[in-house]
């Protein structure tokens, strides 16, 4: 990928920076001297991110507001946006699922990214700007101990690529990227999945996590995430996979 560190306005807002791979991926774009708002529910983990970095702003709310993204974009007109906040599955066969644990994700993920990326082209985005859309690999190959999560990612997936295609046909000038994170021990997000996969497998969570290879850890996917907002958008990819090893382009 080719460096272009220009962005149409130095804001960009993360959707879900309170913990987890947002946390992570919040503090690099930090540490880059860009402005970022910070998006989440906790005020606590919100305030600590902003007391470690002046160019840090929280705003505490619920993401699946239909009225936050309308608010947040027209108040500070960012160059680029960032969602990674949904909801923590359950962690149990489909017999065990109820309707509502199913269906959770679907509820959170899925509705955070229609109702931003939505906005994003009814405001629009200003020419240049970038939505970057923390999708999960379990959209590519499934994940049978997590209800509807797998489908709800892959549908996050197709959302990001629908906005794409309209973005185009308006000559927007947005680009929209979708990222595929592996299954990593270092959130927990992913810690009791890869123990409750390790059981199912009859595998330590070593030998479970071992064909993955390096785990992906909240820091490495902050400098993904800048290598992506740092690129030329003609040299972007529609999808990625990120492992602890980095970015690879899907196709």
């Amino acid at each position: 990928m080719t460096p272009n560190t220009e962005l149409p306005n130095n804001a960009v807002i993360v959707v879900g920076a309170s913990s987890g791979l947002g946390r992570g991926i919040a503090t690099g774009l930090g540490q880059t001297g860009r402005t970022v708002i910070a998006v989440a529910r906790s005020a606590q983990a919100l305030n600590e991110l902003a007391g470690r970095f002046g160019n840090v702003r929280a705003e505490v709310a619920d993401a699946t507001d239909p009225t936050l993204a309308t608010s947040l974009l027209k108040q500070y007109e960012p160059g680029a946006i960032v969602l990674v906040a949904g909801a923590r599955p359950t962690i149990v066969p489909l017999h065990e699922q109820t309707w509502e644990t199913f269906s959770v994700n679907w509820n959170t993920d899925v509705q955070i990214t229609f109702h931003w990326l939505r906005e994003t082209l009814i405001k629009p985005l200003q020419p240049g700007s970038r939505a970057i859309v923390i999708s999960s690999g379990a959209a590519l190959q499934g994940s049978p101990l997590t209800g509807g999560y797998a489908g709800a990612k892959a549908t996050q997936r197709f959302i990001t690529a629908y906005a794409q295609e309209e973005a185009n046909r308006a000559g927007l000038k947005i680009t929209y990227t979708s990222v595929f994170p592996a299954i990593t021990p270092m959130t927990n997000l992913g810690r009791p999945a890869v123990q409750a996969y390790a059981a199912r497998t009859s595998q330590s969570e070593e030998e479970y996590l071992a064909p993955f290879g390096p785990s992906l850890t909240p820091e490495i996917a902050g400098a993904a995430i800048v290598e992506l907002t740092q690129t030329d958008p003609a040299n972007l990819a529609p999808g990625y996979r990120l492992t602890g090893a980095g970015l690879k382009n899907l196709s």
